[in-house]
């Protein structure tokens, strides 16, 4: 595109710092004024550039490919975080399920050793090894659960609420 510029310059033109002064002309004394103004006026009309504009077009498609590409990784990242997701909440759900079997089999384990106890057949160290059995059964489920519920709440902050 043309391009046009003005520029207007004031002040003192003068080999001395002043309004005015005085010059020997043929004998005469010559009074000058060195105070002085000009103006300018360009105009650039752009013939050849260089290859400027062709270089500019080529530098926007490198910019949208850079984009396309950076737009294509982000995508299969979350794809990738997606299975991720997915795959740590399916496996946290069948834990959980083993967790709960694990804790029901330990409790029923202890109502049998009681009955035992009860009977005459067995020992106490029998009834309260049962009983530390159960409580780590049921503590394992406790973070079983833990372990789902943070799976399931990452799939959610990513998805949306299900």
């Amino acid at each position: 595109m043309p391009a046009r510029g003005v520029d207007y310059f004031y002040g003192i033109d003068a080999p001395n710092f002043a309004t005015h002064s005085t010059v020997n002309n043929a004998g005469t004394p010559l009074r000058v004024n060195n105070l002085g103004s000009q103006t300018s006026v360009t105009l650039n009309l752009p013939l050849w550039n260089w290859g400027a504009t062709h270089s500019k077009i080529v530098q926007a498609d490198l910019k949208r490919k850079q984009a396309q590409r950076e737009l294509s990784l982000a995508q299969r990242k979350l794809q990738a975080d997606m299975r991720g997701l997915y795959a740590e909440a399916e496996a946290a759900r069948s834990e959980l399920e083993l967790l709960r079997s694990s804790a029901e089999l330990a409790a029923e384990s202890l109502r049998l050793t009681n009955l035992r106890y009860q009977g005459g057949e067995a020992t106490v160290l029998e009834v309260v090894d049962a009983q530390n059995t159960l409580t780590q059964a049921r503590n394992s489920s406790n973070d079983g659960e833990v372990r789902y519920r943070v799976a399931m709440a990452n799939l959610q902050t990513l998805t949306g609420t299900m």
